[in-house]
């Protein structure tokens, strides 16, 4: 296990119950069992507040709390941009994350194929949670 993974997975500033959501869905990775709750505060077309709860290993815990961090204030345009880059990632070897994404690379690496779905499960239901509007749980 590579430390850096657990530093990441470390930082849980974001992972939290948000009061009050815009935005809310869950999703289970079928193949482990990695269960993932995003809630987000969308005020016009920004993320103005990521929160999310998981029940999953380190490598879905690191890219839950990079990309909670990384999506607040950003607008919801460049958060599918990046969704689809992690989903097409280890399928397109010129893939690439923008650069103020790099800290994903850290996860997202030929050598962590194995745990692609426990990557992607953040991503997952971020997009779902995008799809949805005052859903509660």
């Amino acid at each position: 296990m590579d430390l850096e993974i657990l530093k990441i997975a470390s930082d849980t500033k974001n992972h939290k119950v948000l009061k009050e959501s815009s935005h809310f869905a869950k999703f289970k990775n079928p193949l482990c069992g990695d269960e993932m709750n995003v809630s987000l505060m969308i005020k016009g077309e920004k993320i103005t507040d990521f929160a999310y709860e998981c029940k999953s290993c380190i490598y879905c815990q690191a890219s839950a709390s990079i990309l909670s961090k990384k999506s607040i204030n950003k607008s919801i345009k460049k958060m599918r941009e990046i969704i689809a880059i992690a989903n097409n990632f280890f399928e397109n070897a010129s893939e690439k994350f923008p650069k103020e994404w790099k800290i994903l690379e850290k996860l997202f690496n030929k050598k962590n194929i194995s745990r692609k779905e426990c990557l992607l499960l953040p991503f997952k239901t971020l997009s779902k949670a995008l799809k949805s509007s005052h859903e509660k749980r």
